[in-house]
């Protein structure tokens, strides 16, 4: 927080994405304390002025004003992987959302042929989930937690689109 509101201003754009766990499906099961830092993120953000983009998992939802969710079959990755964005200073669409019809593996299991993975927890196929998401250089801790970077060259785009 001291970063972006020291030096945010020398940016154009800002993508934040503060830590998920107090959102996630996880926290739910093991209990644990995690800062909230959703909203005191968009504080900064608004405080600095520039245009921004907020990313965080499903349960952020209630938290977040406006997003949109990106799935990773949009952008045909095999994995459904939703996230939500949040903007700032500008507007993000909503894409299309396409209909869920491929099974999904396994938890924890390797994604077989024409299903689509889930990269959660402990899960085997590293290989294959750095593949399927873009992140060839990813070990398995950051496969866990990271957004694939076709959903931020999708923001990226956008507010590309706007700049005319």
């Amino acid at each position: 927080m001291q970063f972006l509101l020291t030096y945010g201003h020398r940016f154009d754009f800002i993508h934040a994405s503060p830590p998920c766990q107090l959102y996630s499906k996880t926290q739910r099961i093991r209990q644990n304390d995690h800062p909230d830092l959703l909203g005191p993120t968009r504080d900064a953000l608004n405080a600095i002025g520039v245009p921004w983009v907020i990313e965080n998992v499903m349960g952020a939802e209630p938290e977040m004003k406006n997003p949109i969710m990106l799935c990773g079959d949009y952008f045909g990755l095999h994995t459904y992987r939703h996230r939500l964005f949040e903007a700032g200073g500008w507007t993000l669409p909503q894409p299309t959302h396409p209909t869920h019809v491929k099974r999904q593996t396994k938890m924890g299991r390797r994604r077989l042929p024409g299903e689509m993975g889930i990269y959660v927890g402990n899960f085997i196929g590293v290989d294959g989930a750095k593949e399927d998401l873009g992140v060839t250089w990813m070990s398995r801790e950051g496969i866990r937690e990271c957004i694939p970077p076709a959903y931020t060259k999708f923001v990226g785009q956008e507010f590309i689109k706007q700049l005319g």
